[in-house]
């Protein structure tokens, strides 16, 4: 009797055909039958895999200006260890609203940007888009904030950049600014509005509402800007409870891209003291990623893009957190789960109820893009695949993600 065809992983990266994956079947001949019969049953599963797409990505260049025109000091923040800028920082001191102000930090950073962008112009590179991130960009001293418009729009006149970006506060915010800024070409306003709950934003010394944050939305969308919204899960006084509130929050109030940024605990900040106190607890990983993944699915769903989420890995960084809901792999998981999720209320759908066999289980034909999250990083997700029914799954370099229906 012949041996049948094992499965190859080295198979998988020289086929031009689809791949074949099991949960139970355990050899390539058995995952094709079975895929292959399951196509009598197929219903579509509603997932956007151009959304968020990194190839039809614009370079961004980052100009950070840590603290800067910040009215107060957050107790989560501490933008110089999350924006890589410390002892070094040109912009050190500005934290100290007693201080006075002047324009030398900020002509440093915004000269390094300007030989940034020479270089990429005269290297044959396309158009980037400048990103002015940390501090309170609308807040900024009158002199500081016109030496930045002023340096964006040598910038877009040289053919540097298509068009630059900022982010702020809610609550520094007003119509003259915007609408100066959207003169100047801005494209994108992202705000840091953190949650819309009221609570969770008095225990983290926001200063402002949720109405304010949603008052803000409306201004920037008014104006003809794309608005950015940046969410923190896990900040004092924060459950999942709420940031599954504050997701459909951001994305009815008109956000056109998210950030999601688990709370995390950094030396330096108040909220390292509230830690050791005991006051302050950051969520757990695994319940981090459940609602990050709920977030995720939400957003994908309203065809809003989620273009971070957690802290980017800066020099200090890792050093810096003390506790919280740290993964190097959180995109991908989240992803995972979300697809998890998005599979089994598709079965649990009237129609697909109707049709669906449990003791026939289930397959999916997927585009090669997913295979990259959907098992899980070690495979974490293998065993609930398992128990929802899973028998066979197809990667294909092209096609709609489909749910297929076991028949008897």
């Amino acid at each position: 009797m012949p041996r049948k065809k094992k499965f190859s992983p080295s198979a998988i990266l020289d086929t031009n055909g689809p791949l074949y994956q099991s949960n139970l079947l355990d050899n390539a001949d058995d995952w094709r039958l079975f895929c292959d019969s399951l196509h009598k049953g197929a219903a579509p599963l509603h997932w956007n895999c151009e959304l968020g797409k990194a190839g039809g990505r614009q370079a961004i260049v980052p100009v950070f200006l840590p603290f800067r025109g910040c009215p107060v000091r957050c107790v989560f923040c501490a933008q110089d260890v999350q924006t890589g800028i410390t002892e070094s920082n040109p912009l050190q001191g500005a934290v100290d609203q007693a201080a006075p102000q002047d324009c030398n930090g900020i002509a440093t950073v915004l000269q390094e940007a300007r030989q940034n962008l020479r270089h990429r112009h005269n290297a044959g590179q396309p158009p980037a888009e400048l990103a002015f991130y940390g501090g309170t960009f609308t807040a900024l001293p009158e002199k500081e904030l016109s030496a930045c418009l002023d340096m964006a729009q040598e910038a877009l006149e040289q053919g540097w950049i298509s068009s630059f970006r900022c982010s702020t506060r809610p609550d520094r915010v007003e119509a003259a600014t915007l609408l100066r800024l959207r003169s100047a070409g801005c494209g994108v306003v992202e705000l840091g509005v953190q949650s819309f709950d009221d609570r969770a934003l008095a225990a983290s010394r926001r200063g402002y509402t949720g109405a304010t944050a949603l008052a803000a939305c409306a201004a920037v969308r008014a104006v003809g800007l794309k608005l950015g919204v940046q969410l923190l899960p896990g900040m004092p006084g924060h459950t999942p409870q709420h940031f599954a509130q504050d997701v459909p929050m951001a994305l009815a109030a008109g956000a056109q891209m998210l950030r999601f940024y688990p709370c995390l605990v950094l030396e330096g900040t108040g909220l390292a003291s509230l830690w050791r106190e005991g006051t302050y607890s950051p969520w757990p990983l695994e319940a981090t990623r459940d609602a990050l993944a709920q977030g995720w699915l939400a957003a994908m769903r309203a065809g809003v893009p989620v273009i971070r989420m957690g802290l980017a890995p800066e020099q200090g960084l890792a050093e810096a957190i003390l506790a919280g809901p740290v993964d190097g792999e959180l995109g991908g998981r989240v992803k995972g789960r979300a697809l998890l999720l998005a599979v089994r209320e598709a079965l649990q759908a009237p129609d697909i109820r109707q049709k669906f066999l449990p003791e026939c289980g289930f397959g999916l034909r997927l585009p090669r893009a997913m295979q990259g999250f959907f098992w899980g990083a070690g495979g974490e997700l293998r065993p609930a695949w398992k128990a929802m029914g899973l028998r066979g799954l197809a990667f294909e370099r092209a096609c709609e993600p489909q749910l297929l229906l076991g028949t008897p």
